[in-house]
């Protein structure tokens, strides 16, 4: 019995890497029935494999007829499915968007991509980089020498995954008023421009310049940076608001009138300056001690051996162990219906007569899959 607020829908995943197997992680992790359409021959089921944690495993030769009748029938059931492949692929499989809806016209058809279905690059090869570099957001982050790829939050995980669920679960509730399903054409490109939102307005009020770190929130400000401290390790501050600067001054002991000047950029540099020398006089652990669970806004700069053994994450229990393996625990948490990890990683076709037969697949159909 799956455990979550989206217990009940139904999901076809074509299996894939990057953004389609996260977002597959949370839908199956709110409680989505996610089937993983994987080729066959693969193997998977590591328990390091976490974004592919909660789903069942299916593994089916896309190039025979009974497969791709398979997974048609498979998306006659489901609510929607979530596809990686390039523009075109799912068309020259006989399993495109036109043929799939004819079959379920409640299908919610959701398309992952890095450049989009159309347009001069959609066809083009790339990465997390290079779909976010063509935004604005990648030109934004980084040292004032050279733009730096903030991991691959930006493109795969935050404009891709997360905009994909989004869109399919507006399109599922679409879908249920009308009886019509559509097409999700979710480009990394485009949700990476989204979350760029806020900057392009202050960049249309004057209050954003193009050079790197020098504005509030990217490391320009010195009230909003990092700082390593007398052991080496780092610590973050982000304290924007007179309240919470104040009160910097006053963890800090800061009594040098020129921190006044909170938002006199040209006065940014020699504060910053100022704010390291304070800082590099004592280890993260005393800062912590001085500043943790105040209004100052503060936390340790942690890496991922301490972040789960965090106290606030552990309070929350933010990370769990999952044979053996530490690794994020569902977010977000719903009071009358949490999500749970549904089921480990699955090995490649592990579940073809158990999800198939879920499903309406009748035992000889089944059986000729084999």
């Amino acid at each position: 019995m799956r455990q979550g607020p989206l217990s009940g829908l139904k999901i076809v995943e074509f299996a894939g890497i990057g953004p389609g197997p996260f977002c597959g992680m949370l839908l199956s992790d709110l409680g989505a029935d996610v089937v993983r359409v994987d080729r066959k021959g693969g193997r998977g089921g590591a328990p390091s494999d976490i974004t592919s944690r909660g789903r069942r495993s299916v593994a089916l030769d896309l190039k025979t007829p009974e497969a791709v009748e398979a997974c048609l029938k498979l998306m006659e059931a489901a609510d929607g499915i979530i596809e990686g492949f390039r523009p075109g692929v799912m068309e020259r499989l006989g399993l495109g968007p036109d043929v799939a809806l004819k079959r379920n016209p409640k299908l919610v058809y959701g398309r992952m991509t890095g450049w989009g279905q159309t347009g001069p690059y959609a066809n083009a090869a790339g990465h997390d980089m290079n779909y976010i570099a063509i935004t604005g957001a990648l030109h934004a982050i980084g040292t004032t020498d050279k733009p730096i790829p903030p991991l691959n939050l930006v493109g795969d995980f935050g404009g891709g995954a997360l905009y994909l669920a989004f869109g399919l679960m507006a399109g599922i509730i679409q879908a249920r008023e009308t009886g019509k399903g559509q097409v999700i054409d979710c480009a990394m490109s485009d949700g990476a421009a989204s979350l760029m939102a806020m900057f392009y307005g202050f960049k249309a009020s004057g209050m954003w310049k193009e050079q790197r770190r020098s504005n509030m929130l990217d490391g320009g400000a010195h009230f909003y940076d990092t700082y390593q401290c007398s052991d080496g390790k780092w610590v973050s501050i982000g304290s924007i608001e007179p309240q919470f600067y104040a009160l910097l001054l006053e963890k800090t002991g800061i009594t040098d009138p020129a921190f006044q000047a909170q938002h006199d950029r040209d006065a940014w540099p020699d504060l910053h300056d100022k704010l390291a020398a304070v800082i590099a006089r004592k280890t993260q652990a005393e800062w912590t001690e001085i500043m943790a669970a105040t209004d100052v806004c503060f936390a340790p700069v942690l890496d991922l051996d301490e972040a789960p053994k965090h106290p606030h994450n552990a309070a929350r229990q933010t990370f769990v162990e999952v044979a053996g393996v530490v690794q994020p625990a569902p977010a977000p948490r719903f009071s009358a219906t949490p999500g749970a990890i549904q089921g480990p990683p699955p090995a490649v076709g592990a579940h073809n007569r158990e999800a198939l037969a879920d499903w309406g697949f009748s035992q000889a159909e089944i059986d000729a899959l084999s």
